[in-house]
């Protein structure tokens, strides 16, 4: 009988962390979806920062 609560258990807490995981990706989704549709309307070529492009490379002497 103790074993068969500790499968209820476990198996309860599986599934919450089951649901958990699942709500966290949805909302992964919905951040994601929501700045896609923000840069929709972005004109072309500007980016979302107005910081200036640095070179990433150093230059050759």
């Amino acid at each position: 009988m103790y074993e068969y609560d500790l499968q209820q258990i476990r198996s309860a807490e599986l599934i919450r962390r089951a649901d958990e995981e699942r709500l966290a990706r949805a909302a992964v989704r919905g951040r994601r979806a929501a700045r896609r549709e923000a840069a929709q309307w972005l004109p072309r070529g500007e980016s979302h920062t107005h910081r200036l492009r640095r070179l990433r490379l150093t230059r050759a002497a």
